[in-house]
């Protein structure tokens, strides 16, 4: 089975590498562009039967290592 996650800072939490990207962007040319928020995403692919079982493994995997769940959010999603 497997997974996409995504991982995006938090609202609240300032993003300079996006900000970097957006003025750049901006600069090229591209004015239309309102904001950018730079993230990270993941698949990941388990040997697990269950699909309950396999995203309850996935989310312990973000939890421990993957995302900083001070700073950070993230979606998990069944792509095959």
């Amino acid at each position: 089975m497997k997974f996409s996650v995504t991982v995006t800072l938090k609202k609240d939490v300032l993003d300079p590498q996006g900000k970097v990207v957006l003025n750049t962007l901006i600069n090229m040319g591209m004015n239309n562009l309102k904001n950018i928020r730079q993230g990270k995403h993941f698949e990941i692919e388990v040997d697990e039967k269950k699909q309950s079982e396999a995203e309850k493994k996935i989310d312990e995997m973000c939890k421990k290592l993957l995302v900083n769940l001070i700073i950070e959010d993230y979606t998990i999603t069944k792509i095959s």
